[in-house]
Parts: structure tokens; sequence; C-alpha cells
């Protein structure tokens, strides 16, 4: 429960800071705790408590490891999400590079 008390103030924190900065770096750090608040809940919703690693070994029955086994799904998907996070951030800051260099200010409203 904690985990999605904790996802959710990452989230409120990552879109107050989305909306309420003109400083443009401020929004892509904003934007990056948007994200880790998003990646916090997928993994939250991935775990089970005593569940082990989703490998099928000899001599392990099917129903046991269904019961206990992780779902890799939401692991997949936020190992992903981290890559796609990091490209969003590294276009954002050099858009925001460009940006400075042409009006002379971070600021949003220019």
């Amino acid at each position: 429960m904690m985990t999605y008390i904790a996802s959710l103030a990452f989230v409120i924190l990552g879109t107050y800071a989305i909306i309420s900065k003109e400083n443009l770096i401020k929004k892509v750090i904003g934007l990056g705790v948007f994200t880790t608040g998003i990646h916090l809940l997928l993994i939250s919703l991935g775990y089970r408590s005593l569940g082990i690693a989703p490998i099928l070994l000899s001599g392990m029955g099917l129903s046991y490891f269904s019961s206990t086994a992780v779902d890799p799904l939401p692991q997949a998907l936020v190992l992903t999400s981290i890559v796609i996070s990091l490209s969003v951030t590294a276009l954002a800051l050099a858009l925001i590079i460009k940006n400075h260099r042409m009006t002379g200010t971070l600021e949003a409203s220019g």
C-alpha cells in the first residue's frame, strides 16, 4: 500500500512541476519525476510476496510455478519505459539548449 501512495505522490509532484514552473529544465525534471511515479506503480502491480523468478526449472510443477512466479510483463514494460523516457529527456534537453541559443532564455513564455 505504501508504494501506491509513494507512486501517487511522485505523479502529483511531477504534474505540479510540469504545470506550474516556467523554467524548461524544471519542467523536464518534473517529467522525470512523473515517469518515476509511473514506473514505481507498474513495478508495484507486478510484485508478489514470496514470489520466485519466472524461470521454469526441471522438476518444478507448472501449478507451483504459476502460483508463485512473479509477473514478468510489468518488469518488461518498465524497462522499455525507462529507455523511452531517457530518450525523451535527452531530446527535450537538446531542444532546450537550441531554444536557449536562439532566445537567450530558459523560460517557457519566451
